[in-house]
């Protein structure tokens, strides 16, 4: 990944807040389901049609390290009925008492891994992502100051980690893989990092982020 920024490292914790609160939303985005990110871009067969999409947030924690920005993740637990061991942001639906999706995702990461909302400095939204299971993701960015500490809900979450955003705003890092899905191929994302295989939705949104502050400066 070659990048040309005057203003020092794009990673640094000033240069990369800086940048996506100029290019992320500042509201949750309305738009059409035709400029959404989702699993329809790899594989618009796959996408159910005529469904009414279930609103749901995440939490895009980017840990204000230095000299460069990390991302907290978590491992879904095991036992859990869906999405089971999964890589996955901090999140989950958006609740009737939820004054917005950023409110939820802090909610959700309270809930999940014990992070504090007064701990976290909301960024901006990107743009909202629709899964093939039917729900439509708003994915939050928050500045996560160094110090925090997490109390993981065994009942959801077995692990968090922190990953260099340098690493996941690299197009190299982002492999196109398939698999088979109801008789058909599926392509999806993935970015394994040192034992730690990144895949699906969570991939995706990443993707999202990095076509969102970086695709341009890409060669």
């Amino acid at each position: 990944m070659k990048l040309d920024v005057q203003s020092g490292s794009p990673f640094s914790p000033a240069r990369f807040f800086a940048l996506a609160a100029e290019r992320l939303d500042h509201a949750p985005p309305a738009a059409a389901e035709a400029d959404v990110l989702g699993d329809h871009r790899l594989n618009p067969d796959l996408m159910p049609v005529d469904i009414e999409y279930r609103d749901a947030a995440v939490l895009i924690p980017v840990v204000a390290r230095e000299p460069a920005v990390t991302v907290l993740l978590t491992v879904r637990t095991a036992t859990l009925s869906a999405h089971a061991g999964q890589i996955a942001f901090p999140g989950g639906k958006i609740d009737v008492a939820d004054p917005d999706p950023a409110a939820a995702a802090l909610r959700e990461a309270k809930e999940e891994i014990g992070l504090d909302a007064a701990a976290v400095e909301p960024i901006g939204y990107l743009t909202p992502y629709l899964s093939r299971t039917g729900y439509r993701i708003y994915p939050v960015l928050g500045r996560v100051e160094p110090g925090f500490r997490l109390t993981l809900n065994p009942q959801e979450v077995e692990e968090a980690f922190e990953v260099p955003l340098a690493f996941l705003m690299s197009p190299d890092n982002h492999r196109r893989a398939s698999r088979i899905f109801r008789g058909k191929p599926r392509q999806f994302y993935e970015m394994p990092f040192e034992g730690h295989y990144i895949w699906g939705v969570t991939a995706g949104i990443i993707r999202g982020l990095y076509e969102r502050i970086f695709d341009e400066w890409a060669g």
